[in-house]
């Protein structure tokens, strides 16, 4: 089996905030990422596909084409958008990064052009980030 990851960024604002719950609440949890502004990021997303090699191409996955498809399925929606209001797979969930991962893996699952969606890897920052390998 091999693996493929393509990587790609994008800036956008979020507010991390819970609905059902006290101001107080919010803030306890979520502190400065509760800012009734939003705060933003440049976030960074890898995308990694899994396959056998294509005997005919040498390729698991068409990397210009994997490319296109996280471009119009992902980045161009996300890329500097409030993820709270501006992004449609991300409505009525909190826009943390374990969300913001699944949410991506969701819009990308069907739509890998060769092999198989192996994992969503999100960056929020140089130092945090998360993984997603589907839902099992």
């Amino acid at each position: 089996m091999m693996y493929v990851t393509r990587r790609e960024h994008f800036s956008s604002s979020h507010r991390l905030f819970n609905p059902t719950w006290s101001d107080e609440r919010n803030h306890e949890v979520f502190g400065k990422c509760n800012n009734a502004a939003g705060h933003g990021h440049n976030y960074y997303v890898e995308i990694t596909v899994a396959g056998d090699i294509d005997p005919a191409t040498g390729y698991v996955v068409d990397l210009k084409k994997l490319k296109q498809v996280i471009i119009e399925r992902v980045i161009s929606r996300v890329d500097h958008r409030n993820l709270n209001v501006d992004v449609d797979f991300l409505h009525d969930v909190i826009p943390t990064s374990e969300n913001i991962a699944v949410g991506i893996w969701r819009q990308l699952v069907d739509h890998i052009p060769q092999g198989r969606l192996y994992q969503v890897r999100l960056y929020e920052t140089e130092k945090n980030f998360v993984d997603y390998r589907g839902e099992e």
